[in-house]
């Protein structure tokens, strides 16, 4: 089970909050600062101050020849680039590499932002429910041919595939494009969930997502629900020799998906550790753990989901957001941001 180490206080709340390939954390808040912290420490490093509006969104670049990297922030309708080996301690939006406008217009915010696995591509998606890919050698952005109904909340890219993307909106919908032409590949209409004694729960708006390794997919929805897609799951071949794999990743196919209650409220967040554990945190910051289990070995891909644990996190109020690492020893180190009771920021650094 995780373990609190120690606790981080801000002046504001924690909007979303990511680590560095050198273990610092990135925290992020909503007056539009964002702070750097030392590994393992409750010491600011760096940090960014007085960029227009909340930051909604963090990617970390871990850069060829560089000691910390650059990193991409979301900030209003703009995704802003800042390198973290500028000398100076605090940085402003006049320090920012790239300045790239993304959303439709001015209002059209930007809610995730996320880079492909050689750091060559990042993914988005915004407040109007429009999901695109800008290429960071050109700065050229594509966007998706088809957009959610509603606001598009998270975005990844598929493990293995450079081209593939997924996405989850407050249209209750998964949807899987081709990026290089934009086209809609799949989808997946999350259906609502029966009313309980007579009471009707909140629409299953898609408000986190995460893809393991292996191309299992789980997304979070406002009513305490997680989507499992595992037909998209690499799984080895019967001769042993790599993983089957298909042409297109097919892991919103509608007999791969199960879906698992876990909460009573909005699961906010989640991240998959190795391709077996996920972890997720709700909207009040109960932090949980599932085992992804395997009923049969022959092959067919049926996946449940098994609590191994659940933990409060004591002074959080409502979460935001959770970043994982590995530190050593194997050990995950774990951090939950938020809003604090007082209605200030709070970061709980936990480790398991």
């Amino acid at each position: 089970m995780a373990e609190v180490q120690y606790t981080l206080d801000t002046p504001q709340q924690i909007s979303c909050l990511a680590f560095t390939h050198s273990k610092q954390l990135i925290t992020a808040s909503v007056d539009g600062s964002v702070r750097l912290y030392a590994a393992g420490s409750s010491k600011v490093s760096k940090a960014i101050r007085g960029l227009n509006g909340e930051v909604a969104s963090v990617a970390h670049v871990n850069k060829k020849g560089a000691v910390e990297g650059e990193l991409w922030v979301a900030v209003e309708h703009q995704a802003l680039l800042f390198s973290l080996d500028n000398t100076a301690m605090i940085l402003t939006q006049e320090d920012a590499v790239h300045t790239i406008p993304l959303g439709d217009h001015a209002e059209d915010a930007l809610n995730s932002i996320t880079l492909n696995h050689n750091a060559s591509k990042l993914a988005w998606t915004s407040d109007e429910g429009v999901v695109g890919v800008l290429d960071l050698l050109t700065l050229k952005s594509t966007r998706m041919r088809v957009k959610h109904s509603n606001i598009g909340g998270c975005v990844g890219f598929i493990p293995d595939r450079p081209s593939e993307i997924v996405s989850g909106g407050y249209d209750c919908a998964l949807l899987h494009f081709d990026s290089t032409p934009g086209s809609l590949h799949s989808r997946f209409d999350i259906p609502a969930a029966p009313p309980e004694s007579g009471v009707s729960l909140s629409p299953p708006f898609v408000l986190s997502a995460a893809l393991s390794s292996a191309g299992v997919i789980a997304a979070g929805t406002a009513d305490g629900r997680v989507i499992l897609g595992s037909a998209g799951e690499k799984l080895p071949s019967k001769k042993g020799k790599g993983a089957k794999r298909s042409r297109k990743w097919e892991g919103l196919k509608e007999d791969g998906i199960k879906t698992a209650k876990i909460a009573e409220g909005p699961v906010v967040a989640m991240a998959f550790i190795g391709t077996d554990m996920l972890l997720s945190c709700t909207l009040l910051g109960t932090l949980k753990l599932h085992h992804l289990s395997r009923a049969s070995t022959d092959g067919d891909g049926s996946v449940e989901l098994v609590e191994s644990w659940s933990r409060e996190m004591h002074g959080i109020a409502k979460a935001n957001g959770i970043a994982v690492t590995l530190v050593e020893d194997g050990r995950m180190r774990i951090a939950v941001g938020g809003v604090s009771k007082n209605g200030k920021g709070i970061v709980l650094i936990c480790e398991m």
